[in-house]
């Protein structure tokens, strides 16, 4: 609520409203799951949304005005909690499974680390960001509608939420500063080719290792709330999704497979024909193909289904594993254009707001400009970040894994 009055100004401007809306669930969703986000956002949407003022119907059709701005606040929070969920390690299930898979893989291979994968996946999600503003604005909110909506949209009506949330209690903000901790662990256990904090233990500590760690503080921490009660307990705690945590572990018992029944071997032997084949044209192809993909199934299930695969294609035909691997993953996130695709688009239809159709053509654009970005980005950015650039016969982890 909070960058929703940052952003849209005294006369709460619709356009850079749509913006707080893209802004605010996009930097919630880089640190929980994209799901949750959108539980929390969408609310707060409605809340928004069901205060618009009545009083100027002199304008031309601001029913039609409303109706589309609706949508674009909606798509704009659905749209942004994927987008921003790519933007850490933790943010999304696929995320979490390209690092398992590859140092399972590779395991003599550098480390996809928390604080690498920010420095890849920021500078993309930016640009994405903005590109979805842009975007919902030329469909949604032509300059023509802007004065429409202006009139509709009051301030004190963003105030009143605001206000109406009340002061953080002591849990919310043992949490959020718990939760700040995690985060600078995360990204300091390893400084590229500086030590880290995990330098003091050899290295032995994961992400995972803080993770549980500051998991397993909130069950012992007093929520002051009631007798007794703490921040966290195992009736609350049990009904967190750990079928994912299922998922995750059979893409890596898949990435095992692979390799161990010799599958590995025989994808290598009948994928050269592909050393002919430029990266610009082949990336493009396989994220086109996971994009689709992943509009009929779970996130988590189709990078688990395709990144053992892709690490194979990649050595057999002599590139650096992450140059197909990283697109993939990203790619499994670009769930734009169905309600089905992800729990947040089901979320963001049930809303009432809009209709299946409003998502195909946003959705669709979305996706293609997101292939693009990560066909430029990938072997530039990621170039630097992860020396993606560098034959893969000279690197003697990928001889160590065969």
């Amino acid at each position: 609520m909070r960058i929703l009055l940052f952003f849209g100004g005294e006369k709460m401007d619709p356009r850079l409203v749509l913006l707080g809306f893209c802004v605010g669930p996009g930097f919630v969703s880089m640190w929980m799951s994209n799901t949750a986000a959108a539980v929390m956002m969408i609310p707060m949407a409605n809340g928004v949304l069901k205060h618009f003022q009545d009083e100027d119907d002199t304008l031309v059709d601001p029913e039609k005005a409303k109706k589309d701005f609706s949508v674009a606040v909606v798509l704009a929070i659905t749209y942004a909690t994927a987008i921003g969920g790519l933007a850490t390690l933790t943010g999304c299930g696929p995320n979490l499974v390209l690092p398992g898979i590859y140092s399972g893989r590779f395991p003599e291979a550098p480390r996809v680390t928390y604080m690498k994968w920010i420095m890849f996946a920021l500078p993309l999600v930016l640009p994405f960001l903005l590109l979805e503003w842009f975007l919902l604005c030329w469909i949604f909110c032509p300059l023509s509608s802007v004065p429409i909506i202006e009139a509709k949209l009051s301030r004190s009506v963003v105030e009143q939420e605001y206000l109406a949330l009340g002061p953080m209690r002591f849990a919310e903000k043992f949490i959020a500063s718990e939760f700040a901790a995690l985060v600078v662990l995360w990204c300091t256990k390893t400084l590229g080719n500086y030590p880290g904090w995990g330098a003091f233990f050899n290295e032995l500590p994961g992400e995972g290792t803080v993770s549980v760690m500051m998991g397993i503080i909130p069950f012992l921490v007093p929520s002051k709330e009631a007798e007794g009660e703490k921040l966290m307990d195992w009736n609350t705690c049990k009904k967190l999704p750990w079928d994912v945590m299922l998922l995750l572990g059979g893409g890596f018992a898949l990435s095992a497979g692979i390799q161990g029944s010799g599958l590995a071997t025989s994808i290598a032997n009948n994928m050269e024909v592909l050393h002919a084949v430029p990266y610009f044209l082949l990336t493009p192809v396989i994220a086109l193909i996971v994009a689709i993909t992943t509009e009929f199934s779970s996130n988590s299930a189709t990078a688990t289904l395709f990144l053992p695969l892709l690490a194979e294609v990649a050595i057999s035909i002599g590139w650096h594993p992450l140059l197909l691997m990283i697109p993939a993953t990203f790619s499994c996130s670009f769930a734009f254009m169905l309600p089905i695709a992800t729990p947040p688009n089901a979320i963001a239809h049930s809303t009432g707001y809009l209709k299946s159709a409003d998502m195909l053509i946003p959705g669709l654009i979305l996706k293609a400009a997101g292939i693009v970005l990560l066909t430029i980005l990938t072997p530039t950015l990621g170039g630097l970040v992860y020396d993606l650039n560098q034959p893969v016969k000279d690197l003697p982890w990928t001889k160590l894994s065969f």
